[in-house]
């Protein structure tokens, strides 16, 4: 492995890649109680359909979680109970671009890294187990379901790319996880958690040749073929439909609007095109902005109004969500917020909010072992997000907003019950 100073930032990073084409990353923390390793494959709920040394592959809605839902099982039971014998809390989690496992402890680093990397890699699939699993699947579907935010995120995805990879939830449907075999679970195993399209990440007070050592020493030493995924005929700009609205149990209207931004950048332009992204909703809608102050004391929003940007299916697209009495309205006016100019001042204290937020991921163990494997999938580096942030300027910001044209953006409503829509 090679040592990779930092100094502007009080950080070092050792990165490395076995022959079997896994890279490793690992920022020691000299001196910290407690230490943080992630092994994330390069797999989640949008890639469903691949090519894999010839063949071919179309697979349901929600195979992505429904394989990290089985990766926990183990001949001798759920590994779940290792990890807690020896005081580590262990967990993992499927978006739509990946799927992290990964575990937190203060104490006997190794043995538990050793143990996360054995049972990612060991598929233990029954037919008997992958029918227990999915009942319990399906009660997570039905509580997705019911739940009125994913309803309202679902809904808007859904009129941006429709029913497809972007368009379905991560967890599936009923019907969809109905199709998955111990076959689907195999093969899609084989594909994509292959050491070569996965990354380890580490952080804490740890000794990085150690970390590559035990990789080295549990995962496969050949070098298997990368999945070449398909997401299906670029889905262009706007919005498959623009609006839809259902009502559920809620006391208030929920919304979340959309947006598609275009193709997902890699490489250097990846990480810009995220900081950008960032610094602009920031600006534009941030609670130290004009616009959410504005509304905020016309009670169109409050503080349950939130933002981000996605990176997923080769795309790149925003959502916007949160309560709101008028929805409608509220979503006017933030759209004309991206059409003003942006005080620079005010733009400069957004760029150093966002540089401080840099700094505290550096001691944010989650944050930053998951943003190293989100720059090691795109082709980026991470600690050259400040340069890449200090070379912004407001100009860039209002090239952004000005791809926000109403036309592009689509609107989710839940309203109650006693609304009619």
């Amino acid at each position: 492995m090679r040592r990779i100073e930092h100094p502007e930032l009080g950080i070092e990073l050792w990165q490395g890649t076995l022959p079997n084409g896994l890279p490793i990353y690992v920022v020691p923390k000299p001196g910290w109680r407690k230490c943080r390793a992630a092994f994330v494959t390069d797999y989640g709920g949008a890639d469903r359909r691949f090519a894999l040394d010839g063949e071919t592959y179309d697979t349901p809605a929600g195979v992505a979680h429904y394989l990290e839902h089985k990766m926990f099982d183990m001949p001798g039971g759920s590994v779940d109970d290792v990890f807690a014998a020896r005081g580590a809390n262990a967990n993992a989690y499927t978006s739509e671009a990946v799927t992290s496992y990964h575990f937190t402890c203060a104490d006997k680093f190794e043995e538990n890294l050793r143990t996360l990397l054995e049972f990612v890699s060991t598929p233990y699939f029954t037919p008997e187990t992958v029918e227990k699993e999915r009942g319990i699947i399906g009660q997570e579907i039905a509580e997705f379901e019911d739940d009125p935010g994913a309803a309202a995120y679902m809904g808007c995805m859904r009129l941006l790319f429709g029913a497809g990879p972007l368009g379905d939830m991560v967890v599936g449907t009923a019907a969809s996880i109905a199709d998955i075999t111990v076959e689907t679970l195999r093969a899609c195993h084989k594909a994509f958690y292959a050491p070569a399209n996965m990354a380890l990440c580490v952080a804490g007070d740890v000794d990085p040749e150690a970390v590559e050592r035990a990789a080295a020493e549990v995962l496969p030493a050949e070098r298997a073929s990368r999945p070449v995924r398909d997401y299906g005929p670029e889905p262009g700009l706007e919005p498959l439909e623009k609006r839809c609205s259902r009502t559920m149990d809620v006391s208030a209207p929920l919304f979340c609007a959309g947006a598609k931004l275009g193709p997902a950048a890699t490489g250097p332009d990846g990480l810009r095109q995220r900081l950008t992204a960032e610094l602009a909703m920031r600006c534009l809608w941030g609670r130290s902005a004009p616009a959410y102050l504005e509304l905020y004391e016309k009670s169109l929003l409050n503080d349950s109004f939130r933002f981000e940007s996605s990176y997923a299916g080769g795309e790149e697209y925003i959502y916007l969500e949160g309560e709101s009495a008028d929805p409608e309205a509220a979503l006017a006016a933030l759209l004309a917020a991206a059409r003003r100019d942006i005080d620079p001042a005010f733009f400069d204290r957004q760029k150093k909010a966002l540089y401080g937020g840099f700094i505290r991921l550096l001691d944010d163990f989650w944050e930053l072992t998951e943003s190293l494997a989100d720059g090691c999938f795109n082709d980026f580096d991470l600690f050259d997000a400040p340069a890449v942030l200090e070379s912004l300027t407001c100009a860039d910001i209002a090239a952004w907003a000005a791809r926000l044209t109403p036309e592009r953006v689509a609107l989710s409503i839940i309203r109650p019950k006693e609304e009619r829509s």
